[in-house]
């Protein structure tokens, strides 16, 4: 099956029903559909007006009406899309994939594919997935699938035909630059999980790096295996995170603020018309580890991981540096309809433990402007709050940074690269050689080289100067694009956070995290006395 990047693109499916499945589904699953009381106010006349609207349509329609349709193609998701940004209407299709989100795994070959050019091609094997152990590799062209072209197929229908019973097979027919002809592969389903948290490692003397890619079921149990195999008590410095992670369960949000935070603090508070409210406070508790923590966040960091990053930023536990969060602070209820389908509705807001709330607002713009995050800083003025310690922190608006970092804005070349070059220069540079790189390989003057002369030779449009100028940032994007071939996308990952300048920054400024703690602690001693 392919493996979808989480963007703000998908908030609506994604973000939006993983907020609260646990309650729904926790004593089984039920239609949560109410009957309202009809009585002869404006409500009894809207509900009587769609009737009759209905049996208006069923009557006279020119062609016979199909009741699935326009019911669950019209009527319901057209209602959901006109309440707010976050309530959806699932279609059976979309339901599945939702529920198989929240596990973390399916039953599949295990690679992420994309459409470029036309052309659906396999941007990655997982790592030990039956994909990459039958010699499947990045830039493979599927031209069939089951002997079934893949022409005009979309990725969602080509992941379809990946995604199978266990222990069934799948013949897979690629192009490969340099081959001659087409290869063929038959692959065995298997189960595929892909990790929320892949394994940490440490940027630098005692600090920790662990990344966090959304929240699911298995979320704050792999944090914790990692922080054990890291050695947690021994930690100097942890660096968190969360940039990009477009959020999850509520419950492994309230566990993983968990791990950080003292047993009985509040991490969240979520209340609506009709949604008591109610406050989750961490379980077990951090045991009274205090090392310092700097949380990286950026515009798609959005509801599970706002929740994570404003608990740390409202108890001092962590330092906060990046971009202001998404601001996605809407709770879903995922309500099952008929025919396997469900709506995720809103039915609360979310609050931080000093009672902001993270919720943009979304009031006075289109649903596009919206998610493209194009109003920028909206925090609000009248919603200020205070820390544990004291200092002012505001709602309204996502989870604004303690140290704000800005990435910089590309260049034409390095959109160009970014896009496809880099890709298609790393498939064009491992058909000419071998596809083993040493550990700790780094691109040298004569790979950069090849590289300006496969533009030259492509005809992309450049300039020189900002090709010597771009440098070090071709240098570290060839290098994940090139791990990925040579060994894995874990590998590719590690390689990548640990050239990052914004981990870089962390690290420098894990003092401020250090001083944030301690600051807390005398705060809390003070007003105990």
């Amino acid at each position: 099956m392919a493996h979808q990047a989480r963007s703000l693109l998908f908030l609506p499916i994604i973000v939006a029903g993983f907020s609260v499945l646990g309650g729904v589904y926790g004593n089984g699953v039920q239609a949560a559909i109410d009957e309202p009381d009809l009585d002869e106010t404006g409500a009894s006349v809207d509900a009587l007006g769609f009737a009759k609207f209905y049996s208006l349509v069923d009557q006279n329609f020119a062609d016979r009406l199909n009741p699935d349709k326009a019911i669950y193609a019209g009527a319901i998701p057209g209602m959901a899309s006109a309440l707010d940004p976050h309530t959806s209407f699932l279609d059976p299709r979309a339901y599945r994939t939702f529920l198989d989100d929240q596990k973390g795994h399916y039953f599949g070959v295990g690679m992420e594919v994309s459409a470029r050019k036309n052309k659906t091609v396999v941007i990655a094997p997982f790592p030990g997935s039956p994909a990459y152990r039958v010699g499947v590799r990045p830039g493979d062209v599927l031209v069939s699938i089951n002997d079934k072209p893949t022409d005009n197929l979309n990725t969602n229908e080509i992941a379809d035909l990946l995604k199978g019973p266990r222990d069934t097979a799948v013949k897979i027919v690629v192009s490969r630059e340099g081959e001659p002809h087409n290869l063929t592969f038959t692959i065995m389903r298997e189960e595929i999980s892909r990790k929320s948290v892949p394994d940490g490692f440490f940027v630098g003397q005692g600090i920790g790096y662990i990344k966090v890619t959304g929240f699911e079921d298995d979320t704050s149990r792999g944090l914790d295996d990692n922080l054990k195999r890291l050695g947690q008590d021994g930690l100097s410095g942890l660096i968190l995170d969360l940039r990009g992670n477009p959020g999850g369960l509520l419950d492994e949000a309230v566990d993983v603020s968990g791990a950080f935070l003292q047993k009985g603090m509040t991490v969240v508070s979520a209340h609506g018309r009709e949604y008591p409210p109610r406050t989750y406070t961490v379980r077990n508790g951090a045991r009274g580890r205090e090392y310092p923590i700097v949380v990286l966040v950026n515009q798609s960091s959005a509801s599970a991981a706002e929740i994570v990053s404003g608990a740390l930023q409202d108890h001092d536990r962590a330092w906060i540096m990046g971009e202001t969060t998404f601001g996605k602070g809407l709770v879903q209820t995922v309500y099952p309809l008929s025919s396997g389908t469900a709506i995720a509705l809103t039915t609360a807001h979310f609050y931080t433990p000093s009672g902001r709330l993270i919720q943009r607002d979304y009031s006075h713009q289109s649903f596009y402007d919206y998610y493209s995050h194009k109003d920028g800083i909206t925090r609000n003025a009248n919603d200020v709050k205070m820390t544990d310690s004291g200092r002012t922190v505001y709602g309204g608006g996502g989870i604004t940074p303690d140290e704000e970092y800005k990435t910089p804005k590309l260049d034409p070349l390095e959109v160009e690269l970014y896009r496809s070059y880099l890709f298609s220069f790393t498939r064009w540079y491992f058909s000419k050689r071998s596809s083993r790189l040493p550990a700790g390989w780094l691109p040298d003057r004569e790979v950069l080289e090849g590289l300006h002369d496969y533009l030259v030779d492509h005809k992309v449009d450049f300039k020189e100067t900002d090709f010597m100028l771009d440098q070090d940032w071709i240098k570290r994007q060839l290098t994940k694009e090139m791990y990925i071939y040579a060994f894995d996308v874990d590998a590719s990952d590690k390689i990548f956070a640990k050239t990052d300048p914004e981990v870089k920054k962390a690290m420098e400024s894990m003092p401020k995290a250090a001083a944030l703690v301690a600051n807390a602690r005398k705060a809390m001693a003070k007003r105990r006395q």
